[in-house]
């Protein structure tokens, strides 16, 4: 039985599996530019953060109805619960559907299909967080918060996402202080390619509560200072960073030196049909190519659950975390 976690970095369209891709393409008669599974699994061969959103954007074309959405959520969910998920804060990028056509109705209720009976069927609690792109305009940023009105009810927050360098947080200012009104929680990408201090305006000017990435705040240490003094996580995705050349090995990673430091690391799989596993599969990783003990994986579970939006349910948490720290490792 694997170690229980909380995943919190987690693109849903980036568990698009070459195998499910083709069958959706062929549900709804897309054509897409690859021979086969192989040939697509060829293409996931990134030099950059934008080689790969090229690819992301592309497969996107596949999802259209909400029963699709509700396969891609209902197939990441039992992948992750067989490698010791029992929460997951699962991230979605409407701005992508509604450029295709496809309403916001149709995203929210096809996931929803699949989240709303998640725990019964898989034993996983989620929390759904809808980003924005950075690399479109603010003001579609506040059109889409608009268009999420009446699924507020099921959005737990937002976070930002997509192309950093180039698009800092500032942009994003006014959507960001209108979803605090709504009372939704708020996190961004921060610091992946970006520089540090894109993480420094995430938590000022955006008011986020995590950091999604993050990894760069290394190269500032007052930051790294601030971020352990209000404990705000990290949600480090260590396999992701070796696939988009952020660090050349995962033997070069910081995440070794960021938990040394104090800092509220925790471990997830952002797109990992494309990066090469999921959660546990990234833990797995860390242990190997960083020599991570046992208490360490057991310290990057624990932050996982701490770092969660479980603040309605501190039941719920208070389970978890004991399901961590009575876990026997083999």
């Amino acid at each position: 039985m694997p170690l229980p976690k909380a995943e919190l970095h987690l693109h849903i369209e980036g568990t698009l599996e070459p195998e499910l891709a083709f069958e959706l393409a062929a549900r709804n008669g897309v054509v897409l530019p690859h021979a086969d599974t192989d040939a697509l699994r060829e293409a996931y061969r990134f030099a950059d953060l934008q080689s790969f959103l090229n690819l992301y954007y592309e497969l996107m074309a596949v999802l259209r109805t909400e029963r699709d959405f509700a396969d891609l959520a209902d197939a990441y969910l039992a992948r992750a619960a067989a490698q010791g998920v029992r929460h997951a804060e699962i991230f979605f990028d409407p701005q992508a559907h509604l450029a295709r056509g496809v309403a916001m109705g149709t995203v929210v209720e096809g996931l929803w299909a699949a989240l709303g009976r998640a725990e019964e069927r898989h034993g996983v609690s989620t929390r759904l967080i809808m980003c924005f792109l950075r690399d479109e305009s603010a003001a579609s940023a506040m059109e889409t918060l608009a268009a999420a009105g009446p699924y507020l009810d099921r959005i737990t927050g937002v976070g930002l996402d997509s192309a950093e360098v180039g698009h800092p947080p500032v942009k994003f200012r006014e959507v960001y202080e209108a979803a605090a009104a709504l009372g939704l929680r708020r996190v961004a990408h921060a610091g992946e390619e970006g520089p540090p201090e894109y993480i420094t305006e995430a938590l000022d000017v955006l008011g986020v509560e995590r950091i999604d990435h993050g990894l760069r705040c290394a190269e500032d240490p007052a930051l790294v200072e601030r971020l352990v003094r209000e404990r705000v996580p990290l949600t480090l995705c260590p396999l992701s960073n070796v696939r988009l050349r952020t660090v050349d090995t995962l033997a070069d990673h910081p995440l070794p030196a960021l938990l040394d430091a104090g800092l509220m690391c925790t471990v997830n799989s952002d797109d990992p049909a494309y990066f090469g596993g999921y959660a546990g599969d990234n833990f797995d990783a860390v242990r190997e190519a960083l020599g991570l003990d046992r208490e360490k994986l057991r310290q990057l579970a624990r932050n996982s659950f701490l770092a969660a939006f479980l603040e309605d349910d501190e039941e719920r948490r208070t389970r978890y975390l004991a399901e961590v720290e009575a876990y026997a490792f083999v």
